[in-house]
């Protein structure tokens, strides 16, 4: 006879134990999908408070502050005395202000367009494959790192000084027009110098769009007969249009920021605005207004009109970015 196998132990202890533990192939109750997830969005807004933390009460506080301000008669040590738009009203009458506007947009339109050739001429030679290229990319990067710092404008107001490197240069070749620091005319020329001789970031960003360039277009303009300029013109140009545009985006608003390299060059003649107000641009006239006279009401309607400036030239340029930009996907 055989013997009869029988399963009841096991059921009764499936019974005992009705709730099975998770184990590799038990999916969690939905109870602990949510501790667990509550755990984590803890842990997430825990790394992300010294951000916000940050963020309110370095930007967003400040800049709600000065809007205020800008409409308010304010001087940092009375309190606050709201007169509506007469500091925008005034802002605009003043012909100091127009000139410092007219000095920025000359910068702007001026030094903007050369540092970005001789970034992209820079960035053409060194994409070509030659010995010690990695140490010229970091020589030409260089300046950036340390163009904006306060002791390269003393220097560079040294260079540009009346008998100094730039003044005997000039006298050799019988050019005898002095130090442009000291010269309202030329002054603000030594400040486009400046800003070009830091072309080392759009260089790079022009660099990494070059070698995203299929090397394949050039092959074939090669055996179509096509030229070194019209390969230029017709494959490099378009395809690296949207490093163009980004370069344009950035460098265009940095411009319209400069202050320490005019504050600091401008400051050769005892004066925060240049020779003659010469080097005056928009925020080195913010400044004058807000801790020289003591005009913070003033100087934050400045400061919110350059905002508005700066977001109205963005929006230009996004708008023009339909005409001339060209993506991958042949879209524009």
């Amino acid at each position: 006879m055989g013997t009869a196998v029988t399963h009841a132990p096991a059921t009764e202890a499936r019974a005992k134990d009705p709730e099975p533990r998770h184990g590799p192939g038990t999916p969690p109750r939905p109870a602990d999908l949510k501790r667990r997830g509550r755990r984590e969005n803890l842990a997430g807004h825990l790394f992300m408070s010294p951000w916000i933390a940050g963020f309110l009460l370095l930007t967003a506080g400040p800049m709600a502050a000065s809007l205020y301000f800008a409409f308010t008669d304010y001087n940092l040590f009375d309190a606050p005395r709201w007169i509506g738009l007469d500091n925008f009203s005034e802002m605009l009458g003043d012909q100091r202000w127009r000139h410092s506007v007219r000095v920025t947009l000359w910068y702007v339109v001026v030094g903007t367009p050369v540092k970005l050739l001789v970034a992209l001429g820079v960035a053409l030679l060194l994409a070509q494959k030659r010995r010690g290229q990695a140490f010229y990319r970091a020589a030409f990067y260089a300046p950036s790192l340390i163009g904006a710092s306060v002791s390269v404008a003393i220097v560079w107001k040294a260079i540009f000084s009346d008998d100094a490197i730039v003044d005997r240069t000039q006298k050799v070749f019988g050019i005898d027009a002095g130090g442009w620091t000291g010269d309202p005319d030329l002054i603000v020329y030594s400040l486009v110098a400046l800003t070009v001789w830091q072309f080392g970031a759009p260089m790079v960003i022009f660099l990494a769009g070059l070698k995203q360039v299929p090397r394949e277009l050039y092959e074939a303009a090669d055996v179509d007969g096509a030229g070194k300029l019209r390969q230029f013109r017709k494959i490099t140009l378009p395809m690296i249009s949207p490093v163009l545009f980004f370069n344009v985006l950035l460098e265009t608003i940095h411009s319209f920021q400069i202050f320490s390299s005019a504050y600091i060059v401008g400051g050769a003649s005892g004066s925060a605005c240049g020779p003659a107000d010469g080097s005056m641009v928009y925020t080195c006239y913010l400044y004058v207004q807000g801790f020289e006279n003591s005009r913070m009401g003033l100087a934050s309607a400045m400061a919110w009109m350059l905002l508005v400036a700066v977001a109205l030239v963005t929006a230009v340029l996004f708008w023009s970015q339909k005409r001339w930009v060209h993506y991958e996907e042949g879209g524009r």
